[in-house]
């Protein structure tokens, strides 16, 4: 039925192409030349253009015809595929002057999905090469064509029009002022293919009546020395057919696999007379990201899948995870400047924003006074991010080595982490606030906000650590990419890595401290910083309040006596501040009193009512979760739940979330967790799966690595049909991204 469905439809735009263009016709006898009439063009403007102005005789020069549609119009390819027609270049050149082929730019899929046209839209330059003879005499030579065309909106009209260009013949070759835009359009055509790949079609099955169903497989076979990178995977991958008589292509392509090292796709042949084909010609197109290509392919048809592409009742069979092994020099570059991006990204990440307030207070009281020691300074600083991404990088080593699971903010997931970075950043609000002074031989107490806002290297130091400790928890467009390869590496790699991300973490401090003229930009120290540096204690507060809220999924409700224990650590602060620093009497007895209450409220509160280093345990990961106020009704993720879900026939959308993650929670408030995605999701009858990351369990960890990712965030739309690969949402969501996932998900 649907065979037939598809044949109708082609027969009434056939129809109804022919009756518009006799009605056309008959009102203006306006048709172009190739359908038996004269020249006119319509929504299209058309130009000739040439890479020379002047040429010698022997030379070879490129011609474009370039055509520029109104808006929403569009012309056709030389495979127009269901309807449509190409656009044709009937050349009227002086003697000696001969033409070669149209070099065809990639062409897009048209719209609708149930009439598969190709063909261009806004503007496309269909290139010719000319060739001068040798013994051409010098002058000038014009070139003149009648190109004609089909151009569509919601209707199809004939077009065309008569082109041409003037060419001097001389001794020398000199380049036209359209060369570069020539040459950016050549860039567009279709190459052949060389080097290693192979590409490769056979049938799947035998033939069912005139159809038959081709596979066509693009296949990289494994060198000696060097390895596949399977983790490459293109977003998308299709063929444009060539034309034929005998039989069709069929423009519905699935994708079975779209890994750089072997992707396959399934096409349906119908015939029409003969035989079935034994070689197709097309162009076989692939995607990533911004960049898109086309491959000119001339394939020969077998009977049998070749012998690398694997068994037939395995040939579309999910892919496993590809080993973790060592890559070559180019993607490690690659992958540096990821690492040094996602750096840069990062201070400006919510992370990390309280500790950049600490080194503007910093630039500003020490700029004016001495240039010289804030160059130091900052070095110092980026000296305790290298260091910092040093430790980071052997703990992940070490964790690797002893057979378990590593991931990017996988400490988050140790509650005894939790409790001390929150303690530790509670002190350093206090500090700003200034409870306690920051005084030279400060003990205990003081320490961590001494070093965090006092002068001098150890403060420019422990700012580096810091600055590293709270980035953790935040992953940035780029860093996720690196760190996911630099998980799978061997240790001087991952070393390598860590230490790009920090270069990029510190970058900004340190050319700002390397700039004098910049410094003085700086406004002057006064009163005015005391105001500023207590303003910058709320920053920290509020760094402590989403710290205490990842700590609620370590202790749940316990996580109240968490609370009891920061009071009293404020408590004792101001005690010290107040009696010790401050007053004048009874600075021993104070001292007492402080140590007192520290010792108390960390026994009664940490130790006995919370017991902070056993975090309660995990609940039970399977069935459902309570639904969100938006009324997305999630379940707990597993392999076996999407497996489940994509067998029934649902879409299915994945989200791998933690609660100290940042970005995670800014992506569910604003482009998941609202009215017209949870609309969305009930229209298509999605499933939605949740993968709670927080306490770091090995079976996320894994699937993470699948996607080449060292953390989350991590979003996964997988599309109705069971056996399509899942779409990779980027870190950082919009709504239209998240609805544009899930409106793919179900064509």
């Amino acid at each position: 039925m649907q065979i037939w469905h598809l044949i109708s439809v082609r027969l009434v735009g056939i129809i109804f192409s022919i009756c518009f263009c006799l009605a056309i016709s008959s009102r203006a006898q306006t048709v172009p030349a190739s359908f038996g009439g004269p020249l006119v063009a319509h929504h299209t403007q058309a130009k000739l253009l040439l890479s020379a102005d002047t040429a010698k005789p022997g030379d070879t020069i490129l011609v474009g015809v370039d055509l520029k549609m109104e808006p929403g119009w569009h012309t056709y390819w030389k495979n127009p595929g269901e309807a449509g027609q190409a656009t044709e270049i009937k050349w009227e050149l002086p003697p000696g002057v001969t033409a070669g082929a149209i070099e065809w730019p990639l062409p897009e899929k048209l719209p609708p999905a149930e009439v598969t046209t190709y063909g261009y839209e806004n503007e496309v330059m269909l290139l010719v090469p000319l060739t001068l003879e040798t013994n051409l005499s010098a002058g000038t030579l014009n070139l003149a064509a009648k190109v004609s065309w089909l151009e569509c909106k919601e209707v199809c009209i004939p077009a065309g029009a008569d082109v041409q260009a003037a060419l001097v013949v001389g001794s020398e070759t000199k380049t036209s002022a359209d060369a570069a835009l020539i040459e950016s359009w050549e860039k567009k055509v279709p190459f052949t293919l060389t080097g290693s790949a192979t590409d490769h079609a056979w049938w799947e099955a035998p033939a069912s009546g005139d159809t038959r169903t081709l596979v066509i497989g693009h296949l990289t076979p494994k060198p000696t020395n060097t390895i596949t990178f399977d983790f490459i995977k293109y977003d998308s991958a299709d063929f444009f057919p060539e034309a034929s008589e005998h039989y069709e292509i069929q423009g519905p392509t699935e994708i079975t696999s779209a890994f750089a090292s072997d992707i396959r796709l399934r096409k349906v042949v119908k015939k029409f007379d003969g035989d079935w084909p034994t070689q197709i010609l097309g162009v076989l197109v692939l995607q990533h990201g911004n960049w898109r290509n086309g491959n000119e392919a001339r394939l020969t048809v077998a009977d049998e899948p070749p012998a690398d592409a694997g068994a037939s009742e395995k040939l579309f069979a999910p892919k496993p995870p590809a080993p973790a092994l060592p890559l070559p020099s180019p993607i490690l570059w690659q992958m540096l400047l990821y690492a040094f991006i996602g750096g840069l990204i990062l201070n400006i990440m919510p992370c990390v924003l309280p500790v950049i307030a600490l080194k503007i207070l910093g630039f500003v009281g020490e700029a004016r006074s001495d240039p010289g020691r804030v160059r130091k300074l900052g070095l110092i600083y980026a000296l305790g991010v290298l260091v910092s991404f040093l430790a980071l990088a052997e703990i992940v080593i070490g964790v690797k080595s002893a057979g378990h699971h590593a991931g990017w903010g996988m400490q988050f997931g140790n509650p005894v982490f939790i409790v001390c970075l929150i303690t530790l950043v509670t002190l350093v609000a206090l500090n700003l606030f200034g409870v306690f002074e920051v005084v030279p031989g400060g003990r205990a107490l003081n320490a961590a906000g001494e070093l965090a806002s006092k002068p001098g290297a150890g403060g420019a130091f422990f700012n580096g650590v810091l600055a590293t400790a709270l980035a953790t928890p935040c992953t940035a467009p780029f860093l996720s990419i690196a760190l996911g390869f630099a998980f799978s590496q061997p240790p001087a790699t991952i070393v390598l890595i860590f230490l790009t991300v920090g270069l990029g973490l510190s970058a900004p401090y340190v050319v700002l401290s390397w700039n004098p003229a910049w410094l003085k930009l700086l406004p002057k120290p006064g009163a005015w910083m005391e105001k500023f540096k207590i303003a910058m204690g709320f920053p920290m507060l509020a760094t402590v309040v989403w710290l205490f809220s990842v700590a609620s999924g370590s202790y749940g409700k316990n996580v109240l006596w968490l609370g009891v224990f920061l009071v009293i650590v404020a408590f004792a602060a101001w005690i010290y501040g107040e009696f010790v620093q401050r007053g004048r009497k009874h600075r021993i007895v104070a001292t007492i009193i402080t140590l007192m209450v520290l010792a108390g409220g960390y026994v009664f509160a940490l130790e006995k009512e919370l017991d902070w280093r056993e975090a309660m345990p995990m609940a039970d990961t399977t069935g459902s979760l309570k639904e969100s106020v938006n009324g997305i009704d999630w379940q707990r993720w597993s392999p076996e739940a999407v497996a489940q879900a994509r067998a029934e026939g649902h879409p299915v959308i994945v989200d791998f979330t933690a609660d100290w993650c940042l970005t995670c929670q800014v992506n569910k408030k604003t482009s998941i967790e609202i009215p017209s995605v949870r609309k969305k999701l009930k229209e298509i009858n999605a499933v939605a799966l949740l993968g709670d990351y927080t306490h770091f369990p090995d079976s996320i960890t894994s699937e993470l690595n699948r996607y080449n990712r060292a953390g989350v965030p991590l979003v996964l739309v997988y599309p109705k049909k069971p056996d399509a690969e899942p779409i990779v949402l980027p870190e950082v969501l919009t709504p239209g991204i998240v609805l544009d996932a899930l409106d793919r998900a179900v064509q």
